[in-house]
C-alpha cells in the first residue's frame, strides 16, 4: 500500500526514469530445445538501483499511481532500441499488459518492428473485453508479430487467454516447470498442453528451467522452446551475443 504522502514523489520518480532514459534492458535467451539454438531474446527491464525498489515494485507502484502505461511503453521503447543489434531471424520478446496492448501508442511504437517481435501478454488485471484485444492485435499479427501467453499453469485466467486469443506461443509458468520431476499431474498437464499446441499450430515454451532433469523431462514431453538459468541468465545484449 502506497502512503499518500509518498505517492506524488513516487509518481515523479517514475516519470523521471521514463523521461530521462534511465531504464536498462537485460536480455534472456529463449532456446529451441531440440537444436539448442537461440530463437529469441526476452527483454527484461532493470531500474535505477538507488530507489531500492524491485522490478515488481516499480510496475505495481506505476499502476497504482496511474502511470503504468507510461512505464510499460518506456520499457518497451528501451528494448526496441536494441533490436537492430539482434541478428535476424532471432526475435525480440517484449512484455505488455492487455490494457496497453490495445492502445494507439503501443501500435505506433511496435508496428515498424512487428515482424521481429514476440508480444508476450502479461496478466496483472482482468481482461474486460477480449474482442477489443483480439482486434487490437490483429494488425500486428498481420505485420508478422507473434503473440505469446505468459505464465500458463499459474491460474485459470491464462487458459481463458489461450482459448480466446489463439496465441502462437504458450509459455509454461516456472511453477509448472519446477514441479515436473516430482508431480505426475504437472507432467500430465504439460503433455496435454503440448498436444493442444500441436493440434492448433502453437508452440510450447517452458520458463524457469534450472536443472538438467527439468530439461530432459521437457524434451521427453515434446516441449518446443525453453528459458531459464540453466540455458542462460539475463544479461546485457552484448554479453549474450559474445
Amino acid at each position: 500500500m502506497i502512503r499518500a504522502e509518498r505517492s506524488s514523489d513516487m509518481a515523479a520518480r517514475i516519470r523521471r526514469a521514463c523521461d530521462d532514459d534511465e531504464l536498462e534492458t537485460f536480455f534472456q535467451p529463449m532456446i529451441e530445445l531440440e537444436s539448442s539454438d537461440c530463437i529469441a531474446y526476452e527483454a527484461l527491464t532493470r531500474f535505477p538501483a538507488e530507489t531500492g525498489w524491485t522490478t515488481t515494485d516499480w510496475f505495481a507502484a506505476a499502476t497504482a499511481l496511474g502511470v503504468g502505461p507510461m512505464l510499460e511503453l518506456a520499457a518497451i521503447a528501451a528494448a526496441l532500441g536494441h533490436i537492430a543489434d539482434i541478428p535476424a531471424p532471432t526475435a525480440l520478446a517484449i512484455n505488455v499488459s492487455p490494457q496497453v496492448a490495445v492502445t494507439d501508442e503501443f501500435f505506433a511504437l511496435v508496428a515498424p518492428f512487428a515482424s521481429r517481435l514476440i508480444i508476450e501478454l502479461t496478466e496483472h488485471a482482468p481482461v474486460s473485453d477480449y474482442q477489443a484485444l483480439v482486434d487490437g492485435l490483429c494488425e500486428l499479427r498481420r505485420l508478422g508479430a507473434r503473440i505469446a501467453i505468459d505464465d500458463v499453469g499459474a491460474g485459470f485466467a491464462s487458459f481463458r487467454h489461450i482459448l480466446l486469443l489463439s496465441p502462437d506461443i504458450v509459455k509454461l509458468d516456472l511453477s509448472l516447470t519446477q514441479r515436473l520431476e516430482d508431480s505426475s499431474s504437472a507432467r500430465a498437464l504439460t503433455a496435454a498442453l503440448v498436444d493442444f499446441a500441436d493440434t492448433t499450430g502453437a508452440v510450447i515454451a517452458a520458463e524457469g528451467i534450472e536443472s538438467e532433469i527439468e530439461l530432459t523431462l521437457l524434451r521427453e514431453l515434446g516441449v518446443h522452446h525453453g528459458q531459464g538459468y540453466l540455458l542462460g541468465h539475463p544479461a546485457h545484449l552484448e554479453a549474450q551475443l559474445n
